[in-house]
């Protein structure tokens, strides 16, 4: 009887310990796997909250951005071109904009020149009021288009150094030691998720701010010049995409 209560025992003493591991691991994996099946982002997310637009297709592409196509790190410069921003995206180019929509009032669009990769002024004075304005966001997201005159080649690289310029900017002019942790970058060239004249009211650089009402005087800034302001940035879709859309966006991913 001795014999058999000690095996007996002995068989416990094994088991037990097998199915906690065992039962440990299963919930581990459940906690690193998120519910689309996706290992979790290996980026600091603690500070992250999920603002109204943090729908979940909004996240997945988000999550996906930052883990392929960003984030930056010891200064070399990742990002997704046009090929692989439709597998990360998984969703045709209108739906992928669409994602966007609600980030009208926290968003930009940095217009380039024609064939140019050159930020002028007025492009510097809203890309630095973007990334000022964090409000506590986690993700910089820089998405650098093309228009379609020019190859497909050179459109894609004519996008990629538009997000560069952007990039090489904020390093220049920004002392933020989580830059390089922060900013998910994208260069679509002509080929995936052209913008449309939907986009015409959202804020553009070289666009004139609103004249006042009728009735209202203008009081012209302390020190202004007398010279004529620029024209309004002319809004086809030609002109918008290019562009470089920057936002800071605040999703748990």
């Amino acid at each position: 009887m001795n014999a058999v209560l000690h095996a007996g025992l002995g068989v416990a003493c094994l088991l037990v310990p097998t199915a906690l591991v065992g039962a440990w691991t299963v919930a581990a994996s459940n906690r690193i796997v998120d519910g689309e099946g996706e290992p979790a982002s290996d980026v600091a997310v603690a500070a992250a909250a999920d603002e109204g637009y943090c729908t979940a297709d909004l996240r997945k592409v988000l999550r996906r951005v930052l883990q392929s196509c960003g984030l930056q790190s010891s200064g070399e410069v990742r990002g997704c071109k046009p090929t692989d921003a439709k597998s990360v995206a998984t969703m045709s180019g209108e739906d992928f904009n669409a994602l966007f929509h609600p980030l009208a009032d926290r968003a930009g669009i940095i217009q380039f020149d024609l064939d140019s990769s050159v930020l002028d002024a007025a492009d510097i004075a809203l890309l630095d009021k973007m990334f000022a304005d964090q409000r506590g966001a986690s993700w910089f997201l820089v998405v650098a288009r093309a228009s379609p005159e020019g190859s497909d080649l050179h459109n894609q690289k004519l996008s990629q150094e538009r997000g560069q310029a952007v990039l090489d900017h904020l390093r220049q002019t920004f002392t933020d030691p989580d830059l390089d942790k922060e900013v998910g970058l994208l260069w679509l060239g002509e080929e995936f998720a052209q913008l449309d004249q939907e986009f015409c009211t959202w804020q553009r650089s070289g666009v004139l701010p609103p004249a006042p009402a009728p009735g209202a005087e203008a009081v012209p800034a302390e020190g202004a010049e007398a010279a004529a302001a620029p024209p309004p940035a002319e809004c086809s879709s030609k002109e918008l995409n290019r562009s470089a859309f920057v936002a800071w966006i605040d999703c748990r991913i």
